[in-house]
């Protein structure tokens, strides 16, 4: 079989809209932010819920696997899914690298407290690092479905493509939560109350938010593939 010339290659890339390319892109930033961002919890006004900061790249992932299989089918989406273990999986073995590689001496010197924040930030139990790829694999599989299943014949409207991205995002990200918290600290404290706190918040923000960022979205991709 002749190997694919350069023009072909062209041809290929030129084919792709731009709004799936765009999102591409966006979407490997995300899965490497949201576990940078996890470290951090915020409140959210005007409740006393918690959630890990994690959460908002993490929306964002839903909001671009959502409007990718909106516009260019499920399995478009599934793939870009599961391809976001790529940028997921050579950040983990960076950190790791730069973790174990030794501090210079003009930062051991003059900016421990820089160092020793950034390696206790950094550094994470193996439970930890393996429940995040699983809740992230799972649900984010589990939304596509359901946001492509709840679709039924023809064109959604607006409304119903919004309906659709809350009640996929709820309940993907009620799973998201029952999974990473179970891997990730069963049997160490009681995680009954960690746990409903994560659900009610992220079902909350998936309710609020991102109805309206999917409608954001497809719009936004609408324009960028008229504009190519």
């Amino acid at each position: 079989m002749d190997e694919p010339t350069n023009t072909d290659l062209s041809q290929a890339a030129a084919a792709m809209p731009r709004g799936l390319f765009v999102y591409m892109l966006l979407y490997g930033g995300m899965t490497v932010l949201a576990g940078v961002l996890a470290f951090k919890q915020v409140q959210l006004p005007p409740t006393d819920l918690a959630v890990e900061a994690g959460i908002f790249a993490f929306l964002a992932l839903v909001v671009i696997s959502s409007t990718v299989s909106q516009l260019y089918g499920q399995s478009v989406a599934n793939r870009i899914v599961l391809w976001g273990f790529v940028p997921l999986g050579i950040s983990a073995v960076l950190m790791q690298l730069v973790l174990a590689l030794p501090p210079s001496t003009e930062m051991v010197t003059f900016r421990p407290d820089d160092l020793a924040a950034f390696e206790q930030v950094h550094h994470s139990t193996w439970r930890v690092w393996l429940a995040g790829p699983a809740a992230y694999l799972t649900s984010l599989l589990l939304n596509v479905w359901i946001f492509s299943k709840l679709r039924g014949e023809g064109e959604a409207t607006t409304l119903g493509l919004m309906v659709r991205g809350a009640v996929a995002s709820a309940l993907s990200q009620a799973v998201d939560s029952l999974i990473f918290i179970t891997l990730a600290f069963y049997g160490e404290f009681d995680i009954t109350n960690l746990l409903i706190g994560q659900v009610i918040a992220k079902v909350t923000l998936s309710v609020v938010l991102v109805p309206f960022l999917i409608a954001g979205g497809v719009a936004l991709a609408k324009k960028l593939d008229r504009a190519g």
